[in-house]
């Protein structure tokens, strides 16, 4: 199977899955804390670590139509939250490459 690869993010404010406590995303890269995810809020960050993804598929979501992946931690496999691999209307265009990290399945530290 081989050794996992965990990566650790620098800096004071750092989100951590809440399951296994792996690093995630820094608040450094929150694009905005203004989303809905599956279990209430959720913000949008331009990067992620140590995920794992899940297969393309095209979901309905609030504003449109989308191609996401869902996004796993890697250490734990918890669901996170997804990924935007494609966004079909063009004011929507901004999110793609970006990941939705729900924050019920995060923890923050250095906070």
């Amino acid at each position: 199977m081989g050794r996992l690869f965990i990566e650790t993010l620098s800096g004071a404010r750092i989100f951590k899955c809440k399951c296994c406590k792996v690093d995630s995303a820094s608040h450094d890269d929150i694009v905005s804390k203004e989303f809905q995810g599956r279990f209430g809020r959720a913000y949008l960050f331009r990067n992620a670590v140590n995920i794992s993804l899940g297969p393309t598929e095209e979901r309905m979501l609030f504003r449109g139509l989308h191609k996401v992946n869902d996004i796993y931690c890697s250490s734990c496999q918890q669901s996170l939250g997804w990924k935007y691999e494609k966004a079909y209307d063009e004011s929507q265009k901004y999110k793609e490459g970006m990941f939705i990290l729900e924050k019920e399945r995060m923890l923050k530290e250095g906070w």
